[in-house]
Order: structure tokens, then C-alpha cells, then sequence
């Protein structure tokens, strides 16, 4: 065990180390991974909503749907408690991931904030 807590400490030691040396505002989602302490299964499962989700949405914009604010809405249900959509959102955008879905959750997210400052 005491090998174990070793190995956690050197590790952290190590990603603060590299946290200086790279701009991580230039990879937000990674930042955001690290900082929530998102494990490898919680990070792949996120990936896999993401590609099933991009897929449906895909689809639904062949079919010719306009409004994809059910998918956003799963996106936020389905997400991991320790991430916050909005964040987690604009992290995938910033750093490329399925931008064109990204970039819809975002105009949702805005087209409803919009309307919220109206009222």
C-alpha cells in the first residue's frame, strides 16, 4: 500500500509539474479532466455518449429536424455529476470534439439564455 500512495503522490507531482510547462487553457477538456478527477471508464463512457449522441444527432439533421434541444437536454442528464454541462460543452468545442454538435448545445444553451434575460 505504501508503494501505491507513493505512486499517487509522484503522480500528482508529475501533472502539476506538466501543468506548468503546457498552457492548459489550451486544452480545456484535459484540464477540466484533471481537475474533476475523472477516471479513464468515467472519461471513455463520456466519449461514448458523445459518439451516440453525434450519430443521433447526425441523423436527425439528415432528416431534416431543426430542433436538437432534446439531445442537449440527454447530453446534461446523462453526464457525470462531477461535470457541469455548460463547461464541459465549451471544453469539447475548444479542443475539437464533434465540433458541429458542440457548437448547436452551445447556440441552444445561449438561445435560452437569451430568453432568460428578457423575462
Amino acid at each position: 500500500m505504501e508503494g501505491y500512495d507513493q505512486m499517487n503522490g509522484g503522480t500528482a507531482f508529475h501533472i502539476q509539474l506538466l501543468s506548468k510547462i503546457i498552457d492548459m487553457n489550451q486544452y480545456p477538456l484535459i484540464k477540466l479532466m484533471i481537475e474533476k478527477n475523472i477516471s479513464l471508464e468515467e472519461y471513455n463512457e463520456l466519449m461514448e455518449m458523445l459518439e451516440r449522441l453525434n450519430d443521433t444527432y447526425e441523423l436527425q439533421q439528415e432528416e431534416g429536424l431543426l430542433d436538437f434541444t432534446s439531445l442537449l437536454i440527454h447530453f446534461a442528464g446523462m453526464l457525470n455529476e462531477k461535470l457541469d454541462p455548460n463547461q464541459t460543452i465549451r471544453a469539447l468545442r475548444k479542443e475539437g470534439y464533434y465540433t458541429k454538435l458542440m457548437e448547436e448545445f452551445i447556440r441552444i444553451v445561449e438561445k435560452g439564455e437569451t430568453k432568460n434575460r428578457r423575462k
